[in-house]
C-alpha cells in the first residue's frame, strides 16, 4: 500500500511538473504570427503595438521583421520605427547601434535627419537618473559623457540639416545640455578646492568662462577663479578674473576682495 502511495505522489509530481513546463513553454498566441506572417501582417502588428505603447512587443515584432526582410520594402520604416521602440524601452545600446547602421547604409535617405535627432535623444535619456530625478537630488557631478554625446549628435543634426523640422528641438536641447556640463565643471571644481588642487579647480572655471560663456554658471566659474589665483598668489589673474566679474555681474559680491 505505501509502495502504491509513493508511486501515485511521483506520478503525481511528475505529471504537475510535465504541466508547468507545458504552460511555461506554451506558445504565446502571437508567436505563430511572429514566424509564419508576411511582412505587411507584421508591420501591422507592430504599428498597433507601438500605438497601443507595448514597446517590447513592438521590439520583438520589428526585429523579427527586420532580420527575415532585411531588404524589403518596408525595411527603411521598420529601422526607423526600431529605432523609436528600442528608445521607448530604454535599450540605449541597441538604439544606437541601429541607428548609426541606417545612417551608414541610407546616408541619402530623407530620414536621415530624424536618425540623427532620435541619436541625440537616446543619448540625452541615457545621461538621466530616474530615481534622483523623482527624489529632487541634483547629481550634477555624474559622469557627463551621454550628455556630450548627445550635444555632438544635435549639433550634427543642426549643421547637416539647419532646415529640419527637428532642427529648432535640437537647438532647445543644446541649450539645456550646455548648462548641464557647466554645472558638471563648477561641482568639479568645488571638489578641487576642498582639497585645495587650487591649479585644478581655477582650469575648470576657466573652461566655463571659455566654452559656456552663454550660461549661468559664468559668475560662479569667475568667483572660483578670483578664489584660486589668490590661494596661489596669482594677483595678475586674479585682478583680470575679478574685472571681468564685476565687468558682467556689476552686483556680484566677491569674497576675495581685499
Amino acid at each position: 500500500m505505501k509502495k502504491t502511495m509513493k508511486n501515485l505522489t511521483r506520478i503525481t509530481l511528475i505529471s504537475t511538473i510535465a504541466l508547468l513546463t507545458a504552460c511555461s513553454s506554451s506558445p504565446d498566441k502571437d508567436e505563430p504570427l511572429l514566424k509564419n506572417a508576411g511582412p505587411q501582417t507584421l508591420y501591422t502588428k507592430a504599428k498597433e503595438q507601438l500605438t497601443t505603447g507595448n514597446y517590447n512587443a513592438a521590439v520583438e515584432t520589428l526585429s523579427a521583421l527586420d532580420s527575415r526582410f532585411p531588404f524589403g520594402p518596408l525595411s527603411h520604416q521598420v529601422q526607423l520605427d526600431l529605432i523609436f521602440a528600442y528608445y521607448k524601452t530604454g535599450k540605449t545600446d541597441q538604439a544606437i547601434a541601429t541607428i548609426d547602421r541606417f545612417i551608414r547604409l541610407n546616408p541619402n535617405h530623407s530620414d536621415v535627419d530624424f536618425a540623427l535627432h532620435m541619436r541625440g535623444l537616446v543619448n540625452l535619456d541615457a545621461d538621466k537618473n530616474l530615481f534622483q530625478e523623482m527624489l529632487g537630488i541634483d547629481r550634477s557631478d555624474r559622469d557627463p559623457s551621454y550628455a556630450r554625446q548627445a550635444f555632438e549628435d544635435f549639433r550634427s543634426l543642426i549643421e547637416k540639416f539647419p532646415n529640419s523640422r527637428y532642427a529648432a528641438d535640437a537647438k532647445q536641447r543644446m541649450v539645456a545640455i550646455k548648462d548641464r556640463l557647466a554645472r558638471y565643471e563648477i561641482e568639479i571644481a568645488r571638489f578641487y578646492m576642498e582639497r585645495q588642487a587650487w591649479v585644478a579647480a581655477a582650469n575648470r572655471g576657466q573652461y566655463v568662462v571659455e566654452y559656456y560663456s552663454d550660461t549661468p554658471h559664468v559668475k560662479d566659474a569667475l568667483q572660483i577663479m578670483i578664489e584660486c589665483y589668490d590661494q596661489l598668489g596669482l594677483d595678475e589673474l586674479k585682478q583680470n578674473a575679478r574685472t571681468t566679474l564685476l565687468l558682467n555681474f556689476p552686483d556680484a559680491a566677491n569674497r576675495n576682495d581685499s
